[in-house]
């Protein structure tokens, strides 16, 4: 798809082409893991076709309430924000699901705004929202971007 400002809107996202399918990392606030857990139990067949990354206590949420295949990484306050950042970096990560609770307060803010930074810094799709994760995952660009990648 070209954007109007001439070139592809997707050119500088960097998938990484050893893989079959897009990695979606996903992220939630406690505030927002009920509301994550009804998001994908809804859109379950949809997201079975992503490789998905989470952290700590969203990823068990995601294996045992919704029963998807999930790698886990170490909770958000404990370094996993910090660990998907590095892997949007370096290319391992698609697209990112960022359930904030911006009516509560993180100790961990700093971390949370370094991946926030570096998806915009790296073009990486972003949702911090559930309305905008509907979107994000309904769209077929990832899935057609990741076949031309391979």
């Amino acid at each position: 798809m070209l954007s109007k400002y001439g070139g592809s809107m997707l050119s500088h996202v960097k998938l990484a082409s050893n893989r079959e399918r897009p990695r979606l990392a996903i992220i939630a606030h406690d505030g927002k893991k009920a509301d994550l857990v009804a998001f994908a139990t809804f859109n379950r067949s949809r997201l079975q076709e992503y490789d998905i990354v989470a952290t700590g206590a969203t990823g068990d949420l995601l294996r045992d309430k919704v029963g998807l295949d999930v790698e886990r990484v170490t909770a958000g306050p404990h370094g996993g924000d910090v660990q998907i950042a590095s892997r949007v970096v370096e290319g391992d990560i698609d697209a990112v699901l960022f359930m904030v609770d911006p009516l509560d307060k993180h100790p961990h803010d700093p971390d949370i705004q370094t991946l926030l930074r570096i998806c915009n810094v790296c073009n990486i799709p972003l949702a911090t929202n559930i309305a905008t994760a509907d979107v994000l995952i309904s769209s077929p660009l990832l899935l057609e971007f990741r076949a031309a990648a391979s």
